[in-house]
């Protein structure tokens, strides 16, 4: 399985945000491996949890950067990693109870893409902001 990499295209120019989205994708990366290698439900599970309690660590901390800088977008960031998380969880609860599954792990990598295509465009934009602020 093909892993994810934290690209140019993905670069906000903000170091934090940029170290934060780095270890998101290696948070992903560990699952999938977890997953394709059979490691187990105890190693996937624990891979799993992390990467749920990273996503709202990391989407916590971006929220709070946003509201201390008055991001005008904030309002529809909150929106979008509410939808994303609770997507998420469901997809990884999933993947626990029935597998690594080719359909649960296609919801995953689905899911990831709308990850990356919101670094690459809002979250540029909140960085963008950041540093102007």
């Amino acid at each position: 399985m093909a892993k994810y990499e934290f690209t140019k295209k993905l670069e906000t120019g903000n170091t934090i945000i940029d170290k934060e989205h780095r270890e998101l994708l290696d948070a992903v990366n560990n699952l999938m491996d977890a997953c394709s290698k059979g490691e187990g439900r105890t190693s996937m599970d624990a891979t799993i949890k992390f990467l749920n309690n990273y996503v709202e660590k990391h989407f916590t901390h971006e929220e709070q950067l946003q509201q201390k800088s008055n991001y005008p977008g904030i309002t529809a960031h909150k929106a979008f990693h509410q939808q994303y998380t609770t997507k998420l969880k469901e997809i990884t609860s999933g993947i626990s109870l029935s597998g690594p599954t080719i359909v649960e792990l296609g919801k995953l990598n689905g899911h990831i893409s709308v990850l990356i295509s919101h670094i690459s465009t809002e979250d540029k934009k909140l960085a963008a902001f950041l540093s102007q602020a």
